[in-house]
């Protein structure tokens, strides 16, 4: 007969099953701080014994790091997803960037498909709020913080869509994004009619997401991200208008 007696479970397993989903699911995030050993233990109910046994565990495993005198960490699990040289290669060349923008379309585009059939009210609310900081941020004119809440916008639409492999491959992604890798962000801040431009378009996102519109959410996010396609490229060709037109300008200098 197919049966075998039925173990009990040290806690110390069970304790690392729940932060593994935890970081599987997205919810305790590379670089995070877990609390304090003591108050950890008391929030999962466990001894403290129990609570190092799993935490070596994990150690192991590669998913938290602990550091002397500082507490324990959720490892950067998401720095091993392209190697150095390969991210400097794509630095290096304006074909990756617009390969990046090209491959956010389809993932996104299907991320907010997702969120919109799939996403709890709670996903909603979260999005529906950041949305709103995106719009407070606005009339302040701070080209570093319309970025941030940008990235963020799009990060929990990715979340809302419950696809875990997703999720991480993106937020690995918007890492090298951050890091100005693909191009940088603030770029597409800096002029008032783009800005204006740019919080239309996710407000058009939020709409359809809050509506549960799948399509439209995914055109939304579609006709976003054909826009800053375009605008990265009209950038790319004012900056080399600019160079020509400084070198004839030099020259005509030079020749009195």
């Amino acid at each position: 007969m197919p049966f075998h007696k039925v173990q009990p479970e040290k806690l110390s397993h069970s304790v690392v099953r729940q932060i593994e989903l935890l970081i599987l699911r997205g919810i305790l995030r590379p670089g995070e701080r877990l609390p304090s050993e003591r108050e950890l233990s008391e929030r999962l109910g466990v001894s403290r014994p129990s609570l190092r046994e799993a935490v070596s565990e994990l150690q192991t495993r590669g998913l938290l790091d602990t550091r002397a005198g500082a507490g324990i960490y959720v490892a950067d699990v998401l720095g091993s997803a392209f190697s150095p040289a390969l991210t400097r290669l794509f630095a290096s060349h304006d074909e990756a960037v617009f390969d990046y923008i090209a491959f956010r379309r389809d993932m996104e585009g299907l991320a907010a498909e997702r969120a919109a059939r799939l996403a709890s009210d709670t996903d909603l609310q979260v999005i529906d709020a950041i949305f709103r900081k995106m719009e407070a941020v606005h009339s302040k004119r701070n080209p570093a913080d319309e970025a941030a809440f940008d990235a963020e916008f799009h990060l929990s639409i990715i979340e809302a869509s419950h696809n875990v492999i997703m999720l991480h491959m993106m937020r690995s992604m918007y890492q090298l994004l951050r890091e100005g890798v693909f191009y940088n962000r603030q770029i597409m801040f800096k002029q008032r009619t783009r800005r204006s431009d740019l919080l239309d378009q996710h407000r058009a996102i939020n709409i359809a997401l809050q509506s549960r519109d799948a399509a439209h959410a995914r055109a939304a996010v579609e006709a976003h991200l054909n826009y800053v396609e375009e605008a990265l490229t009209n950038q790319q060709r004012a900056e080399r208008n600019e160079a020509i037109a400084r070198q004839r300008f030099d020259h005509e200098q030079a020749r009195g």
